[in-house]
């Protein structure tokens, strides 16, 4: 049997509405993220992938329109 994850909505979600990112912990130190309108589309990572994609994000490295 496949451990279930505990899925945690973020903080910056605003009270009941489906428009937020889960994050879900609890298999082998990955973490699962996903939207709440959308959980059967799961992205797994790391946490210094996570990082790093969240860092590209900042710095605009991942903005097509920079390009």
């Amino acid at each position: 049997m496949t451990p279930r994850l505990r899925w945690q909505k973020s903080s910056f979600s605003e009270g009941d509405s489906e428009n937020c990112i889960e994050v879900g912990t609890g298999l082998a130190g990955y973490l699962h993220l996903r939207e709440s309108d959308a959980p059967a589309t799961v992205l797994a990572t790391s946490g210094p992938g996570l990082l790093a994609l969240l860092y590209g994000i900042k710095d605009g490295r991942l903005n097509q329109a920079s390009r």
